[in-house]
Parts: C-alpha cells; sequence; structure tokens
C-alpha cells in the first residue's frame, strides 16, 4: 500500500513498526483507519508515541476496530470492564503479561486486537517482546507442518488467585483450537498454541502432547520472530493476537509500570 497519511518506522525486518502521522486522541477518518490497518496486517503489532488518550478515547480506538472484549478476570478502572488494568508494582505477586501468551486463547473466539496505553513507566526495563506466528510457522519443516496442519488442542485457563483478590467477571474459560490457524484477513497460516493458555493437543498421550508442545514453545522463542519495544509512557501499541505472541519483561522491581489495556472481540480460529 501507498500510504500518504502515516509514516512507517520499522522495528525489526520480521515484525513491529512505529506509526508517525496519526493522532490516536482523535477519531480516525475512514482514510487514516484504512492506512494504519494495512500497516497493522503487514507487521502485525503498531506502536504509537506522545498519545496522551483518555480512557474515553482509547475505548473508542478500540470500537473503530471492533465489538470490545471483556477479559474474564482481570481488574479494571472507572467501572468499566473493557479498561482491563494493568500494573505491576513492589507489591505485585506476578508481573501483568509475563511468559510468551496470546491473550485469552482460552476463549471460544479469542481476542483479535489488543491495545495497550502506558501511563508510567519505570526508570529502566520493563519492555515487552513480541514474536512473529507466521514465521514461526513457516521455520518449521515441511513434514513438520504436514502433521501439525489437522491438529487441534485445548486452551484453558484457571484465574483462580491469578489477580488476588479481584472477583473474577465470569466463568474460566475452556476451548479447542487449531494448532496451525488461518487468519481471516491475510489467510497466511500461524502457529496457533502458546505456553500460557494451551494445555494438551487432542488426539495424542500425555506423553506425545507434552513433547510436542515443549518443542513448539521453544520454538516460539527464536529471536528471529521478534521484536522489543521500549515503552515511554502515553505510548500505546496494537496487536494481532491471532498471529503474534508477547511477553512484558519484569526487569524493574521494585519500580511500577502502570496502563490500561482495551481489547476487541475475535472469531473462532480455523485451520
Amino acid at each position: 500500500m501507498n500510504y500518504q497519511l502515516i509514516e512507517i518506522e520499522p522495528l525489526t525486518p520480521c515484525i513491529g513498526a512505529i506509526i508517525h502521522g496519526a493522532d490516536l486522541t482523535q477519531p480516525l477518518t475512514d482514510e487514516l483507519f484504512d492506512e494504519i490497518h494495512s500497516a497493522w496486517m503487514d507487521k502485525m503489532v503498531l506502536f504509537f508515541r506522545d498519545q496522551p488518550m483518555s480512557p474515553e478515547q482509547h475505548l473508542a480506538l478500540g470500537r473503530r476496530f471492533g465489538e470490545l472484549h471483556v477479559h474474564p478476570a482481570a481488574p479494571f478502572v472507572n467501572d468499566d470492564p473493557a479498561l482491563m488494568k494493568i500494573h505491576t508494582d513492589e507489591n505485585s505477586h506476578r508481573n501483568n503479561g509475563e511468559g510468551w501468551h496470546s491473550d485469552v486463547s482460552a476463549d471460544e473466539e479469542p481476542p483479535m486486537a489488543s491495545i495497550l496505553h502506558i501511563h508510567e513507566t519505570p526508570t529502566e526495563g520493563g519492555d515487552t517482546l513480541w514474536a512473529n506466528m507466521y514465521e514461526a510457522y513457516e521455520a518449521l519443516s515441511d513434514t513438520f507442518k504436514r502433521f501439525l496442519d489437522p491438529l487441534t488442542a485445548i486452551h484453558a485457563a484457571d484465574y483462580g488467585g491469578f489477580y488476588g483478590d479481584h472477583k473474577p467477571q465470569r466463568d474460566n474459560p475452556s476451548s479447542e483450537h487449531p494448532v496451525i490457524r488461518t487468519h481471516p484477513v491475510t489467510k497466511r497460516k500461524g502457529l496457533f498454541v502458546n505456553s500460557g493458555f494451551t494445555k494438551r493437543i487432542k488426539g495424542m498421550s500425555r506423553e506425545e502432547s507434552n513433547a510436542v508442545l515443549a518443542l513448539l514453545f521453544e520454538h516460539v522463542k527464536n529471536p528471529n520472530f521478534h521484536c522489543r519495544f521500549r515503552w515511554k509512557p502515553d505510548s500505546v501499541a496494537i496487536w494481532d493476537n491471532r498471529c503474534t505472541q508477547h511477553m512484558a519483561v519484569w526487569d524493574y522491581y521494585p519500580e511500577s509500570r502502570s496502563g490500561i489495556r482495551v481489547t476487541v472481540k475475535g472469531d473462532k480460529p480455523f485451520h
């Protein structure tokens, strides 16, 4: 696409780009949204600097992509479950977003997009990494691809005590999804298992499933598939949960990192 309204600064050849020329505090025109969406389909995760969005503007941005998703268990702000609270400090028992995962993949219809607005950052550290699941799939041998293509896996979540004493919004989800997912827009195939939620591959013994999943979880860690983003206050990331995984680094204890995430509903994955 020939971009007229935005400038794209790639983070790596594989995944990720910083977008210049877009003000996310204002309603996006159809022309601007189309350019952002095209860049998003190409780079999978987009980053925007200096975006002092209010929660209401954040919600409006999310709705520009689709109907909003509510996390099964996470705390939220402003009495709105769609405004997921992202906060880690010296009193936290775990880090928000730790470990490689795709957001809430245990849902029957996992989220399409996540939009994270970071408000407070530590002096150093606190980066987030994303991985390209198209490339993770393409890097596999043809023999292994043929083996994985028809398989499905069980994704499940247990949020008991995961967010402290916060009362869950709904029951813990559990769903069956293809191991290799076809993206509904790009039609590209990508790996769709993650160490956060994928529990076993159907039709295999426990030992066989554990061995295959362990190999795939390790495969996702290959830095050739990754980009890494250094947060600053009022930075925004928009990522595609259908073809990426991500993890947040907790290397800033006892300092804090804080923000809000708005998530957009997706559809049921297919082979």
